[in-house]
């Protein structure tokens, strides 16, 4: 059975990170407008974790009462270091309160998107005293490197060196309980150090392989690397996309290349992204509703024909159907100002006129502007940003709660 139970060690001082985060503990630092550690417990329960033992030490009260406000109904446990206890002694001093024979043990600025099923398993197959989930890494520089046998089992860690593909410890163990109770050990040492690599040539430390994503925001660039990372996946992952939500999605930019300054005035112009019909394919299979609202203020000025711009919807939803989407509905405004035009929310109320079963708590705006992000707000729903003609725009805007490179990245995210 799979030990329900994991040990988090968030009791560092940060150093490396105080400059970019000097107030809280690492596992507070702000990730894509939460604390990392909100991300992480929410991965490690969705891997089966229901009993989180907190290592803490530095600044401790301000981590309890964040777990113990955002998350009251899970059951935790509190280690407290009264003094820095290292690593290993962190670790010793939390198994007083683990239940289980085997416990899972990670640290709270660090996640590693691995299997916890597979890791058991592995363990429990080597018998081992610990099992480390490892990284496959190209151009190894910041970690050290670990070595293992064709049995999994590791023989050696390898100082920091430059070098093209390596095995890097990614931060996630098993660890048998009475196995590394019963070793000498002191209280105040350090797990990497004074045991992993004092047990490597004893033979009784297992490898499990796993390339799930990895984030070390123990540094700024993997901190600030974070911020457009979790936009990305996390944002998809909690909310739950299915075939209830709906999909309002911009055209120019979005779904066809935009013109500079000027409109896309007849169906000879319009050239599709590569990959909008795989997209599509994917959200046809995906959402409840596909609604396009586009801004079209060339008709208002005259320089553009509405019948030409009805020709191009009508194609583009043509050869999207014949690629096997869809698009129910195409909204758009002609108007220079009106409530119709983004960023207010008109045309969105038109659609859940229309649709009278539009449920805006599962609805989503995909668009490449802050125009179009605020069009998402203005409706109460959520926004994906898509940086395919605006690179420089700050994606750590309030209005923006997912940012992807194109289209088809974000509907691959979804499936």
């Amino acid at each position: 059975m799979l030990p329900h139970t994991c040990i988090i060690l968030a009791g560092g001082l940060g150093t490396r990170l105080q400059h970019t985060v000097p107030v809280v503990p690492k596992c507070l630092a702000q990730v894509s407008a939460k604390p990392f550690l909100y991300w992480l417990v929410q991965y490690q329960i969705k891997q089966g974790v229901t009993h989180f033992i907190w290592a803490l030490g530095y600044k401790s009260d301000s981590v309890q009462h964040y777990i113990q406000q955002q998350f009251p109904t899970l059951k935790h446990s509190f280690s407290i270091e009264q003094e820095p206890l290292g690593t290993g002694g962190a670790i010793k001093k939390a198994l007083s309160f683990c239940e289980t024979e085997h416990v899972f043990v990670t640290n709270g600025d660090t996640l590693f998107k691995v299997d916890y099923k597979n890791l058991y398993a592995q363990h429990l197959a080597l018998q081992t005293q610990c099992t480390l989930a490892l990284k496959p890494m190209k151009l190894v520089e910041r970690y050290g490197t670990v070595n293992f046998n064709e049995q999994y089992i590791i023989t050696a860690f390898n100082e920091k060196v430059i070098i093209a593909n390596g095995f890097i410890n990614g931060g996630v163990y098993i660890i048998y309980k009475n196995a590394f109770l019963n070793a000498v050990l002191p209280a105040q040492f350090s797990f990497e150090n004074d045991y992993l690599k004092l047990q490597a040539p004893q033979h009784t430390l297992g490898a499990y392989v796993d390339n799930g994503y990895f984030i070390d925001i123990g540094v700024p660039a993997d901190y600030f690397k974070a911020q457009v990372d979790f936009k990305q996946q996390f944002m998809i992952e909690t909310l739950g996309i299915d075939e209830d939500w709906t999909l309002f999605i911009d055209r120019d930019g979005v779904i066809n290349h935009e013109k500079l300054d000027d409109y896309i005035h007849t169906w000879d112009e319009f050239q599709f992204y590569d990959g909008i019909f795989d997209a599509f394919k994917i959200f046809a299979s995906t959402f409840k509703y596909i609604i396009v609202v586009t801004n079209q203020k060339g008709i208002g000025k005259g320089v553009t024909k509405e019948e030409d711009v009805i020709n191009i919807h009508q194609n583009m939803q043509a050869a999207i159907e014949a690629h096997g989407g869809r698009i129910d509905a195409i909204y758009y405004c002609k108007d220079i100002e009106s409530n119709n035009r983004k960023p207010n929310p008109g045309m969105g109320l038109q659609a859940i006129e229309h649709f009278k079963d539009i449920d805006l708590q599962k609805a989503v705006m995909v668009g490449n502007t802050l125009s179009d992000m605020q069009f998402g707000r203005n409706l109460g729903i959520k926004t994906v940003f898509l940086t395919t003609t605006r690179p420089e725009v700050d994606t750590t805007d309030s209005r923006i709660d997912a940012v992807f490179n194109t289209l088809i990245d974000f509907a691959q995210q979804l499936r």
